[in-house]
């Protein structure tokens, strides 16, 4: 199995660091995000990687390049041009996993010890369109799934805007559905590619509203792992308590 690593953001909230680096080199115990998240998918057994870079691409490239891509054969989707945000970088790299059933994305800047390969078992048996790694911790914004733990929306609980097929649903139904927050780790069949009806720039979170009606997406509750969003110079304090 392969794996995709969004690395592409500007990471506005980590400034002053991300005035003069990417997010991705941001140090954890000195460690990168970058490193450790090779390293974390080298031990569920993925050691080809492509990453998507923008943000100061040429810092990632060389230490890349310096590491041997820490034991991983990494490629580079370069977005130098322009950023194509998580569904355009996933579209732009659809030709990495050409020969691939599936394959796995993660954002650079969460760091996790869920266990993914039980997350990858899961969709490999009940073969959903996509895997969505949540968990019940408070958040903003939340994926909405059915008692199927099937995915039907999102909600912005600040702004009330909400998406996908929940739209279409009455009051009463709406109550039925679970709140989660979404982890920013994915388990993707190829399938995707051939259904994605947006070009360019695009989320992946409207990719998934647009498809979930005629589409199964399924979670993946991973509650009881440590989880941490890697996004503010707070965050990395906190992150170097929890990662060794």
């Amino acid at each position: 199995m392969k794996a995709l690593l969004l690395a592409a953001g500007l990471g506005t909230r980590l400034q002053p660091f991300t005035l003069h680096h990417p997010k991705a080199l941001a140090i954890v115990n000195g460690k990168s995000l970058l490193q450790r998240n090779i390293e974390y998918l080298q031990a569920h057994g993925i050691r080809d990687v492509i990453v998507n870079v923008h943000h100061f691409a040429d810092q990632i490239v060389a230490a890349i390049e310096t590491n041997n891509g820490w034991g991983s054969t990494i490629t580079i989707s370069d977005e130098t041009e322009v950023v194509l945000e998580t569904g355009g970088g996933l579209q732009k790299a659809a030709w990495y996993f050409e020969n691939e059933e599936s394959f796995v994305l993660m954002n650079v800047d969460m760091l996790t010890n869920m266990p993914l390969i039980k997350m990858i078992h899961q969709h490999q048996t009940n073969k959903p369109l996509a895997t969505l790694a949540i968990t019940d911790r408070i958040s903003s914004r939340y994926f909405l799934f059915n008692t199927l733990n099937q995915l039907c929306g999102w909600r912005n609980t600040v702004t009330q805007e909400e998406k996908g097929a929940v739209l279409g649903f009455e009051i009463i139904l709406k109550q039925t559905l679970q709140q989660k927050a979404f982890s920013g780790i994915h388990v993707i069949s190829n399938k995707i590619f051939n259904r994605i009806q947006q070009h360019g720039k695009f989320s992946l979170v409207d990719v998934y509203m647009s498809l979930c009606l005629d589409n199964v997406i399924e979670g993946y509750d991973h509650s009881e792992s440590l989880l941490i969003d890697v996004g503010k110079p707070e965050s990395i304090l906190k992150a170097e308590g929890l990662f060794e």
